[in-house]
C-alpha cells in the first residue's frame, strides 16, 4: 500500500486517516517506497473494468441477501417506481400534484397546437402527444419534476428532418408515416442506451454546445413564427436566418396582414409582461403559466366576435376530435423509409434526451434526490415506443412545463397524468372551441416560450471560464442561425469532439519549482515564488499517457529540459543532471506511452542525465514493472514525492566530486 510523506499531499487520499500524525525532529523524516499492487489476473481486470464502466453505481447491491420473492418486487419497483412512491402517497401530496397538473395543463395545450406547426403535423398531433407519453412516464419516470410532451426544439429538428426526405405539403401521408416512424426509433434508441447502462454517450455533446445550439434553435423558431405573427401565406421554407429575413422584407408591401399583425404584436407584449412578473416575484408563478390559455381564448373570441378570418386572419380550423387512433400499421418496418426514419429518430432521441436528463438532474439537486439516469432513458424510450403506436411525435422533457410544475409544488408524476387526463378531456370535449384560434396567438405563445432558451448569461460565463468552450457554443449558434438545424448540431458535435481530441492528443505539461520554507513542488507559473532546484529540472504530465499523446509528451519533455539547460548555461548555474517526472495525475499509461518512457530514458542516457519517477499510480507501476521498464530505470529511481526524489539528487550531487 502507498503512504503519505507528512508534508507532501498526493492526488490519491484514500489511505488518509484521522489520526494525528508524530514526528521525531531530530531524525530526517521517514522516506517511503512506491508500492507494487498484487498482480490481478485477466479475468478479474476485466470484469472490475467492464463494472466501473457500466456498473459504476453498483445497481446491484440492494439486492445482496434478499429472498427470491424480495428481488422479483424490487426489480418490479425498479422498472415501475409508481409501485415505490404509490405506498406512501396520501392526500396531500395529491393536492400538490392537482394543482401543478392544472397548471401545467393550462400551459401545455396551447403550446402543443403551435409545437405540432414546427413538426409540420396536424395540431391534434401535438396534444395526442401530451397524453399517452405522461401516463407511461408517470408509471415507469423516476423524476418527480419532469412535465413530459413535444418541445420547441425536437418539433423543430423533427420537421426540418422530415422535410428533407419528404414535403409534407405533398405527400403528407409519407410524412406523417416517416414521423411515427422516426418517434418509434427514437424511443429504441433511448431504451437500448438505458437498458445497456450506455448513457454516458449523451456526455459527449458539452454543456456549452447545447447552450449555443438551444440559443440558435431559439431564434431559428423564433423567426419561423414570423410568417404567424405576421400573416405572410408564401413564407419560405428554409431555417436560416437570412432566407427568413429576406421572405419578410420581400412581404412587407403585399404579404403583411395588419389585423394579425396587430394580435401577435399585442399578445406577444402580453404574454412577456406576464414572464416578467412572474419572474420578479414568484408567488406570481401561476401568471405567466396560465397565459398561454388565456390569450387563447381571448384571440379566439376576438377573431369570432370580428369574424377577421374573414379579413385574412389565418386560423387553425379543424382540429380532429376523439382519443388517439392506433398508428402501428402506419410505422414503416420494411422498405426505403425505415433507414431515413432510424436516421432521424436516432437524432432526435439523443437531442430529446440530453434536454430530458439534463432537467431532471437540476430540479432533483434543488429537491435533493437521486435520478437515474439509465432508468430515465428506458421510461422516455418506454413512452416513445408506445407513443409511435398511439399517433403521438416525440416527447420529451420540457424545461419551461417543468420549471411550472416544480414552482406549483408538483409532489410526483400523478402531475403528469393530471395533465394528461385534461389533455384527454380537451381532445374528447374542447377541440371545435379551437377553430377559430388566430395562428397570431400560437406563434407569440411559441416566441415566448422560447426566448428563454436563449441563454446570454451563461454564453458571457463561459466566455470568462474557457475560451475553448466559448468557440464551441458560437459555432453552434451560428451554425444553426445561420445555415440549418442540422448543421449546427453537426458543428456542436464535431467542436465536442474536436476539444477531446485536442485535449487527449496535447495534455499539459508544467514546470515544478520549490515553495520556499516547504517540501512542496508546484507549477511556477501559478506559483512564481517557487524556486528551481538547481541541477534539477521537475516535470509534471496532467494527463493519461496513451498512443495518441506519447510522442508528444515525450518531445514536450524534451524541450522543458532543453530550454532549463539553455538557462542553466546562461545564468552559470550548475548542469543539469537530473530529470524527475511527476506523475500523480497520470492515471494510466498504454504500451506507446511506455515505448515513450522507454525512448526518453536511451536520449538522457546519452547525455548523461539521470531519469527519475515520481509517485505513479497503482495502474501505472504495475504496467511499467509488467513492461520491466522499471528495471531498467532502476527502483531506487522511483519515489512516492517530488520532495524524495529531489531529497536523492540533492544528496548526490553533493557526493560527486
Amino acid at each position: 500500500m502507498v503512504h503519505h510523506t507528512p508534508d507532501e499531499t498526493t492526488a490519491d487520499e484514500a489511505g488518509i486517516t484521522m489520526q494525528s500524525p508524530t514526528y521525531n525532529l531530530s531524525q530526517p523524516p521517514p522516506v517511503y517506497k512506491v508500492g507494487y499492487p498484487p498482480q490481478k489476473n485477466l479475468t478479474r481486470e476485466f470484469r472490475d473494468t467492464l463494472r466501473e464502466t457500466f456498473f459504476h453505481d453498483n445497481p446491484l447491491r440492494q439486492y445482496k441477501d434478499q429472498s427470491v420473492s424480495r428481488k422479483f418486487k424490487m426489480g418490479l419497483q425498479f422498472l415501475f417506481p409508481v409501485f415505490e412512491w404509490a405506498k406512501t402517497y396520501n392526500l396531500s401530496k395529491f393536492r400538490g400534484d392537482l394543482i401543478a397538473g392544472l397548471t401545467i395543463a393550462s400551459l401545455c395545450i396551447p403550446q402543443d397546437i403551435g409545437y405540432s406547426k414546427l413538426a409540420n403535423l396536424d395540431p391534434q398531433y401535438g396534444l395526442y402527444s401530451s397524453f399517452i407519453p405522461p401516463l407511461i412516464y408517470a408509471a415507469m419516470g423516476s423524476s418527480r419534476d419532469i412535465a413530459i410532451g413535444p418541445v420547441a426544439v425536437v418539433s423543430l429538428l423533427l420537421g426540418s428532418l422530415l422535410q428533407n426526405e419528404v414535403d409534407h405539403s405533398t405527400s403528407k401521408e409519407e410524412y406523417l408515416r416517416l414521423a411515427f416512424t422516426a418517434t418509434f426509433f427514437a424511443g429504441i434508441t433511448q431504451a437500448t442506451l438505458g437498458f445497456l447502462r450506455l448513457g454516458f454517450l449523451i456526455e459527449f455533446l458539452s454543456h456549452a454546445a447545447i447552450v449555443g445550439f438551444m440559443g440558435g434553435a431559439a431564434i431559428t423558431i423564433a423567426l419561423q413564427q414570423l410568417k404567424y405573427v405576421l400573416g405572410i401565406k408564401n413564407f419560405t421554407r428554409k431555417t436560416d436566418i437570412v432566407s427568413v429575413m429576406e421572405s419578410v422584407w420581400h412581404s412587407v408591401h403585399h404579404g403583411w396582414n395588419w389585423q394579425t399583425v396587430v394580435i401577435g404584436i399585442a399578445f406577444l407584449a402580453f404574454l412577456l409582461l406576464t414572464k416578467y412578473i412572474g419572474k420578479k416575484n414568484k408567488k406570481f408563478f401561476w401568471v405567466p403559466a396560465i397565459a398561454p390559455i388565456t390569450s387563447v381564448i381571448l384571440a379566439t373570441f376576438f377573431v369570432y366576435i370580428t369574424r377577421a378570418d374573414k379579413q385574412g386572419v389565418q386560423i387553425v380550423t379543424h382540429i380532429t376530435k376523439g382519443i388517439n387512433p392506433s398508428s402501428i400499421h402506419k410505422i414503416y418496418f420494411t422498405g426505403p423509409f425505415v433507414a431515413k426514419g432510424f436516421k432521424i429518430g436516432v437524432v432526435c432521441g439523443m437531442i430529446g434526451l440530453t434536454e430530458a436528463v439534463a432537467i431532471g438532474r437540476t430540479f432533483a439537486a434543488m429537491k435533493d434526490y437521486q435520478l437515474d439516469g439509465n432508468k430515465e432513458m428506458v421510461a422516455l424510450g418506454t413512452m416513445n415506443i408506445v407513443g409511435s403506436m398511439t399517433s403521438c411525435y416525440i416527447a420529451t422533457g420540457s424545461f419551461s412545463r417543468s420549471a411550472v410544475n416544480f414552482m406549483a409544488g408538483c409532489q410526483t408524476p400523478v402531475s403528469n397524468v393530471v395533465m394528461s387526463m385534461v389533455v384527454l378531456l380537451t381532445v374528447l370535449v374542447i377541440t371545435p372551441l379551437f377553430y377559430y384560434t388566430p395562428n397570431a396567438i400560437l406563434g407569440s405563445i411559441i416566441i415566448s416560450a422560447v426566448i428563454g432558451l436563449v441563454d446570454y448569461e451563461a454564453a458571457v460565463l463561459i466566455w470568462k471560464v474557457d475560451k475553448m468552450d466559448f468557440i464551441a457554443c458560437m459555432g453552434a449558434f451560428f451554425g444553426v442561425v445561420f445555415a440549418s438545424v442540422e448543421i449546427g448540431l453537426l458543428i456542436a458535435v464535431a467542436i465536442s469532439f474536436a476539444k477531446i481530441l485536442l485535449q487527449v492528443t496535447r495534455p499539459r505539461t508544467v514546470l515544478l519549482g520549490n515553495l520556499p520554507g516547504t517540501t512542496l513542488y508546484r507549477n511556477t507559473d501559478q506559483y512564481p515564488e517557487a524556486r528551481h532546484v538547481p541541477g534539477v529540472v521537475i516535470v509534471r504530465v496532467d494527463s493519461a499517457i496513451y498512443f495518441s499523446n506519447s510522442n508528444y509528451v515525450r518531445e514536450r519533455i524534451v524541450r522543458w529540459l532543453s530550454d532549463e539547460e539553455d538557462k542553466a548555461k546562461a545564468d552559470g548555474l550548475p548542469k543539469i543532471n537530473f530529470l524527475i517526472v511527476e506523475m500523480s495525475p497520470v492515471i494510466d499509461i498504454d504500451t506507446s506511452g511506455i515505448h515513450a518512457l522507454e525512448d526518453l530514458y536511451k536520449s538522457l542516457q546519452k547525455r548523461e542525465i539521470q531519469l527519475i519517477l515520481s509517485n505513479p499510480g497503482s495502474i501505472v507501476i504495475e504496467k511499467l514493472h509488467s513492461s520491466r521498464l522499471t528495471e531498467h530505470i532502476g527502483r531506487d529511481h522511483i519515489f512516492l514525492t517530488v520532495a524524495d526524489a529531489v531529497r536523492f539528487c540533492t544528496s548526490k550531487s553533493m557526493q560527486e566530486p
